[in-house]
């Protein structure tokens, strides 16, 4: 493991602002990620902190934001009209990180973060090399005629999707399914008695590293 730096980040240069914290490791690889928060947190959850952590300690360059939505209120859920401009900040987080890396750049985020940046790639392939995609919310919980791939046939860019296998945002079986929607290359990392936070608030344990090595080996 190579030691890391986290700093906080702010940049208003454009709007919208993008605000976070970059992790910087002392012996980069050269590539780099953006990685978001989903619709009930923040950058500071325990989830994205300690996977940042991973992923710079592996070479990573990491930059953990906020989304617009979260700037504007401190809490509540998003709403359908901010997330065009969810989508935007994401855009504006890739683009930050275009000027500070060499490498390729890759995105993800925990629901519905993540959700919002696979609908931007699917209208913008070329602003990532890949994606990762935690908890993705395949529908609302006891909703799943209410299935959220309409874009999926549109990713051509691989993916990797970690998902709980007690998510009720989608079984392990439905995101298999839904997944085979997806023309691109990707696969599905499964976390036994996970649910959809995937890690509880306080807690530490082996699944960042393993998020890493299968995000590593996938994107070889």
């Amino acid at each position: 493991m190579t030691p890391i730096s986290v700093t906080e980040f702010v940049d208003v240069a454009a709007k919208p602002a993008v605000r976070g914290f970059l992790h910087t490791p002392a012996a980069i690889n050269g590539d780099s990620l953006a990685l978001t928060h989903g619709a009930g947190a923040n950058c500071k959850s325990n989830l994205l902190t300690l996977l940042s952590n991973a992923f710079a300690e592996a070479g990573f360059t990491v930059l953990r934001y906020d989304l617009p939505f979260r700037q504007a209120r401190s809490f509540g859920p998003p709403s359908p009209a901010t997330a065009e401009g969810d989508r935007e900040g994401i855009r504006r987080a890739l683009e930050i990180l275009k000027s500070k890396t060499s490498g390729r750049i890759f995105a993800g985020g925990h629901s519905y973060g993540g959700r919002q940046t696979t609908m931007l790639i699917a209208e913008r392939p070329d602003l990532v090399s890949g994606l990762l995609l935690l908890s993705y919310p395949l529908h609302p919980p006891r909703k799943p005629e209410q299935l959220r791939t309409a874009h999926f046939s549109k990713l051509t860019q691989p993916a990797l999707f970690v998902h709980g296998a007690r998510d009720p945002f989608g079984t392990l079986q439905e995101m298999r399914s839904g997944l085979d929607l997806i023309p691109a290359r990707h696969d599905l990392l499964e976390v036994e008695g996970a649910g959809h936070e995937l890690l509880p608030r306080k807690a530490t344990s082996e699944l960042p590293a393993r998020i890493v090595a299968a995000f590593e080996k996938f994107m070889k």
